[in-house]
């Protein structure tokens, strides 16, 4: 069995551009149609963000090559919530997108080998099926080894957070230690892993977070983990644009996943989108919205060497 990061790769190749879209549901934000005949209580909220999250599928599924479910929009309504998101996880496979579950989980022991047995594995035989896990490095090797061994078992991938798209995330991650920031010891783990694990394409399936809101920093990380499949945040509603990604990616067009989660999902709530769509017509303007961020990656990025979908 291909390993994930030569499976990232032969989607994005087969879709000719790297857009993650961030399945990140929002009850206020839901279209109109979508709320109707609902109140918020969370078995109807559930119910609405199975149908909205599948919606979004229906649409994205051909364009890109892989959907990031956030888990907390889930997790917040409960047994319901995690009932919609096993839905979600299962339609998204079914029309044959990659799936990174947002989960940022991390535990020590036997507690990190059960959320990774848990959430990793894209068969059928696993519990969540995600084809990858957003994890956290804070509490060192021996609690991410279970997700590393896991995910190397099971043909599955890791996205570590090295340096995050938030304005606060530099509170820690830039702290100097003996003159280096530590988000950099973080990059260093995370390339050995990457390239102990590389697969034909010459990437790991330990990958990293690095947000394309810190473009110098990305230039950096992706010069200093040449083996690590970089997850990029940032793009769209917080400020990041496709220019601030270029640095993430290879000369072929890989080694970045650019991920896009209310800027796709909501476009209908903004310009120039809501002057063309009505809150009836949301899924035209999350085609619309997602066919404008490849053609900006395709035209800025190193994206471009991909070609397009109908060239492979």
């Amino acid at each position: 069995m291909l390993s994930f990061s030569d499976r990232l790769a032969q989607a994005v190749r087969r879709c000719g551009n790297p857009v993650l879209v961030g399945l990140d549901p929002r009850w206020e934000n839901l279209p109109e149609p979508i709320r109707t005949g609902l109140s918020a209580r969370p078995a109807e909220m559930a119910a609405a963000y199975r149908r909205f999250c599948i919606e979004v599928v229906d649409v994205v599924a051909g364009r890109v090559p892989a959907v990031k479910p956030q888990a907390a929009f889930f997790e917040q309504l409960g047994p319901a919530g995690f009932a919609a998101l096993g839905d979600v996880v299962a339609h998204a496979k079914s029309r044959g997108l990659l799936v990174v579950l947002d989960g940022k989980r991390n535990d020590i022991g036997s507690t990190a080998a059960a959320y990774a047995d848990g959430w990793l594995g894209h068969s059928a035989e696993y519990p969540w099926r995600a084809d990858a896990l957003t994890v956290s490095p804070y509490l060192g090797d021996d609690s991410l080894r279970p997700f590393i061994e896991t995910a190397q078992s099971r043909a599955a991938g890791l996205f570590v957070l090295v340096k995050t798209s938030n304005p606060g995330g530099g509170m820690f991650q830039d702290l100097l230690v003996e003159g280096r920031p530590l988000y950099g010891y973080v990059a260093d783990y995370v390339e050995q892993q990457a390239k102990a694990t590389r697969g034909g394409e010459g990437y790991g399936i330990v990958g990293a977070v690095v947000g394309a809101t810190y473009p110098e920093q990305l230039a950096q990380l992706r010069h200093q983990m040449p083996h690590a499949w970089i997850l990029i945040p940032g793009y769209g509603s917080q400020g990041g644009t496709a220019r601030d990604c270029a640095a993430g990616f290879d000369d072929r067009g890989l080694g970045a996943l650019v991920n896009n989660s209310r800027g796709i999902i909501f476009a209908y709530e903004r310009k120039p989108y809501c002057e063309r769509y009505s809150a009836v017509q949301w899924q035209r303007a999350v085609e619309a919205a997602t066919d404008e961020m490849i053609a900006q990656l395709r035209s800025i990025t190193p994206a471009a060497a991909l070609g397009g979908p109908a060239e492979q």
